[in-house]
């Protein structure tokens, strides 16, 4: 792997496919979208050779519930007669750079292409507003529909419509398990699907036969994301911000005080340049009340010691791909998630905080991710009422959201927590509709009430 050097970065000479930065770390995150037990974690393990559901509860239910994540390369043989799309193939993250082609006969070698990271997003209904955290990190989403199925699954239906939303329009559609029907069946299906899409933004995305179980087409998965998904323009020159999509504490329960080590945070880096040793905020930090009952935040401040894209180590990381972050917090505050939903960056730098927002808003037409009827739409959605309590998500924060007022396209809600937002800053907003939160609308938040944030405690 190419070596990384904080002394000679030269941060206006970056891109995404500087060696240093692509060989050891992914520059584009590639989300899985699609309905419960179509195949997500199989075709991000087929193409990363990790299991995202690394969870006790995930492996005895045999579904997603946490964002799961993995990286992987993409390499190209350079002999021009090897075929495509034999000619891709798709190996770990930690895999070296340049290897012999492994097709009988061919004495090209690989080549790396691409680093990606995959954020395998959950199926389940219930865990919809996981799967909105998700989508507020990603560049492309590969979209798996099982081919055994009628198309659309009511998930289908919400995850297209929640891509949708954040405006992104580099899908592949990936058929899986074409293994399990015959070839009249797959077309009928193939149809049913191009149905569906035909007024999103998936409506010109390929559809790729496959069966992620058998690693049956998969290079052509790795041809299409080669050619059909370009790597997002990025910012490195400014104040570096990440968003928290997960957060840790790596100690083993009886670990000696003088071995302890800092909590990690995990997440997508918007914008800038992280580099080991250098001071970071986290905002909103630490949520508490004061003696009046209102609702104060302390950011908290610490100092990068180490950072990792999976088992890659790194002197500095760039925007794109999930990375971890080690530092001196009390892991206490980072364990079990308990920072996702907030924003790390450099000290002095991240945006306002806010408890209340007034946000421009739409609402989707009819309720969609239920299996109401043969064409799986349920009623149409009612306005926005005062006091009711909605499901923000803002970039990976879901919070509650008490609606305060209403007037034309303009929503103020009051927030249930505090969230470290840009104006402008996308939001989506769902509603309890028969037990689940549902997606009903989205929104750009256009002002709000800050809290000035306590920085001494």
């Amino acid at each position: 792997m190419a070596k990384q050097s904080i002394a000679n970065l030269n941060l206006n000479l970056l891109t995404p496919l500087t060696p240093e930065i692509m060989s050891r770390q992914a520059t584009i995150n590639i989300g899985t979208i699609g309905h419960v037990a179509h195949g997500k974690s199989t075709v991000v393990k087929c193409l990363s050779g990790i299991d995202t559901g690394k969870f006790g509860r995930e492996k005895q239910q045999n579904r997603t519930i946490h964002l799961g994540y993995a990286n992987a390369k993409i390499f190209e043989c350079d002999n021009a007669e090897c075929p495509r799309p034999q000619r891709y193939r798709a190996t770990g993250s930690n895999a070296s750079d340049q290897f012999p082609c492994d097709r009988p006969g061919c004495v090209g070698q690989f080549h790396l292409l691409r680093h990606i990271s995959f954020v395998d997003c959950p199926g389940h209904e219930t865990f919809m507003a996981a799967m909105l955290n998700g989508a507020a990190i990603m560049d492309a989403a590969l979209m798996v529909i099982a081919a055994n199925e009628f198309c659309p699954q009511p998930q289908t239906y919400e995850h297209l419509a929640a891509v949708n939303i954040m405006n992104l329009k580099s899908i592949l559609i990936l058929q899986n398990k074409i293994d399990l029907v015959g070839q009249v069946k797959a077309e009928e299906q193939c149809e049913q699907i191009k149905s569906f899409i035909k007024d999103t933004n998936a409506k010109y995305a390929p559809i790729i036969p496959i069966s992620a179980q058998l690693n049956c087409n998969m290079d052509s998965v790795c041809d299409f994301i080669v050619r059909k998904i370009p790597i997002p323009i990025r910012d490195f020159t400014s104040k570096p911000k990440m968003t928290i999509i997960r957060s840790f504490d790596v100690n083993k329960p009886g670990t000696d005080a003088d071995d302890l080590k800092g909590g990690i945070a995990g997440g997508s880096i918007i914008q800038g340049v992280l580099k080991v040793n250098q001071t970071i905020e986290i905002r909103p930090g630490l949520i508490f009340k004061d003696n009046t009952g209102q609702l104060q935040c302390s950011p908290i401040k610490s100092k990068i010691i180490s950072l990792y894209a999976e088992k890659n180590t790194l002197e500095f990381a760039v925007p794109g791909g999930l990375i971890g972050v080690g530092t001196k917090i009390d892991p206490t505050l980072t364990r079990a998630d308990r920072l996702v939903g907030q924003v790390l960056g450099e000290a002095g730098s991240l945006s306002r905080i806010y408890i209340e927002i007034t946000a421009k808003y739409s609402l989707l037409k009819r309720v969609v991710g239920v299996q109401s009827d043969s064409s799986n739409r349920s009623t149409k959605i009612n306005k926005l009422s005062e006091n009711e309590v909605l499901l923000i998500n803002i970039g990976s924060l879901s919070t509650g959201g008490r609606v305060l007022r209403v007037k034309s396209d303009l929503v103020k809600i009051q927030l249930t927590k505090p969230v470290c937002a840009d104006i402008n800053e996308k939001l989506a907003l769902s509603r309890r509709i028969d037990g689940h939160s549902r997606l009903i609308g989205w929104g750009e938040i256009q002002t709000g009430k800050e809290i000035e944030p306590q920085m001494d405690m």
